[in-house]
């Protein structure tokens, strides 16, 4: 299997380029990107079955990979939620699926938001990890408009090996996140 594009750039531009401004010593000390987790929160799969079915099938057809069904964890009388029903899907992707993840995200699916502008460069924890909300499935290419039962968006979390924010939000500029302007 040939190595993610993304991946080389990692390597050949990325790499470099981080250890010159952060002054590292060695390449190891370089952040990288560890894993992409990509969540959708179900909440209709509460009186709906069929909700769950058709959002494993969404998650597994952008991703690549089977998503896990995730389960309350407590009951919640407000929203009628009994603790180990099932609420949502999610998909840890590392690798080349990661890789590959990442590129589509920054190059395909972004870029096809209405009125986009940037994503916003503040969304990352303190600890260089960043996440981010998409409205709707239809981004992603994959998906077929007359497929989906309902539009349902999803939380991306990418997480680095950052120990600052300003790490991750270099190190995720340089891949080619399109951060807004300040």
């Amino acid at each position: 299997m040939a190595e993610p594009r993304l991946k080389v750039r990692y390597r050949e531009e990325v790499v470099p380029a981080m250890m010159q401004e952060f002054n590292y010593r060695n390449v190891m000390e370089v952040p990288r990107l560890s894993k992409v987790v990509v969540n959708v929160g179900v909440g209709e799969a509460l009186t709906d079955a069929k909700a769950l079915d058709h959002t494993v099938q969404d998650m597994a057809t952008i991703t690549g990979q089977r998503p896990i069904v995730t389960k309350a964890k407590k009951s919640v009388a407000g929203f009628k939620l009994r603790e180990g029903r099932s609420i949502g899907v999610k998909v840890t992707l590392r690798g080349h699926r990661m890789w590959d993840f990442f590129d589509r995200l920054t190059n395909v699916a972004l870029p096809r938001v209405r009125d986009f502008r940037g994503v916003s460069p503040d969304a990352f924890d303190g600890r260089g990890n960043y996440t981010l909300g998409l409205r709707e499935q239809l981004l992603w290419p994959e998906i077929d408009y007359d497929q989906i039962d309902k539009i349902r968006g999803m939380e991306v979390s990418i997480v680095t090996t950052a120990k600052t924010d300003e790490e991750g939000r270099q190190l995720l500029a340089l891949l080619g996140m399109p951060f807004q302007r300040q």
